[in-house]
């Protein structure tokens, strides 16, 4: 009689093992970092407004603008680093989707503050790309909050945070500033700023090594 021994066959029916690339400190810094975005924006609409009519304030909003955006790309750090979409290339691809439209907004942002280049024909089409990468956003929260593998508030609250083109953009268009400002302003502390506390206070959530 022949005893033949061979290996147990790898599983190939389960989605593979993701381990996050991005630890604690870092996450906790990135966290603070899109805090302080949030708060700089928030400062801004409180004072002059979204929409100022003089052009020093157009430029105070758009850096404010443009500060929040750098603490966007801190949260899309921690989010593609922990594969918070999912693991497969069309979850992962969303957040290098995301990447590109937010960075064509920052340098709407940053050139629209320049008041010399304020009026150029060419800068009027990267205007689009400010609520479509705040659109994308509030996507790419949805999809977090359905995936699962960010736990807690962290799982919830991305969703909560990026709601903010859905909620604020139809009351810019209704009401208008100064009540638009007020509101704008408050979701940024209740979401995006509240996030990056989260992502400070509670790394773990997003499984970001110790």
């Amino acid at each position: 009689m022949t005893i033949r021994t061979e290996p147990v066959p790898a599983r190939t029916d389960l989605p593979p093992v993701v381990t996050a690339r991005i630890s604690a400190r870092s996450t906790r810094a990135l966290g603070l970092m899109l805090t302080a975005g949030a708060l700089t924006w928030t400062g801004t609409m409180f004072t002059v407004g979204n929409n100022p009519t003089d052009s020093l304030g157009l430029t105070i909003s758009d850096l404010g603008g443009g500060a929040f955006q750098l603490g966007l790309f801190a949260l899309l750090a921690v989010q593609l680093r922990t594969a918070a979409t999912g693991t497969s290339k069309v979850a992962r691809g969303m957040l290098y989707v995301e990447h590109v439209l937010l960075a064509v907004a920052t340098v709407w942002s940053i050139l629209h503050a320049v008041p010399a280049l304020r009026d150029a024909a060419w800068l009027i089409p990267m205007d689009v790309f400010w609520p479509l990468s705040m659109l994308g956003m509030f996507v790419i929260g949805l999809k977090i909050l359905f995936t699962g593998r960010w736990k807690g508030a962290a799982r919830v609250w991305p969703t909560v945070a990026e709601s903010w083109a859905v909620v604020t953009v139809p009351t810019f268009a209704i009401l208008g500033s100064p009540v638009a400002d007020y509101v704008g302003g408050a979701h940024l502390l209740i979401g995006y700023a509240a996030l990056g506390l989260i992502l400070a206070a509670r790394p773990e959530l997003t499984g970001a090594r110790a």
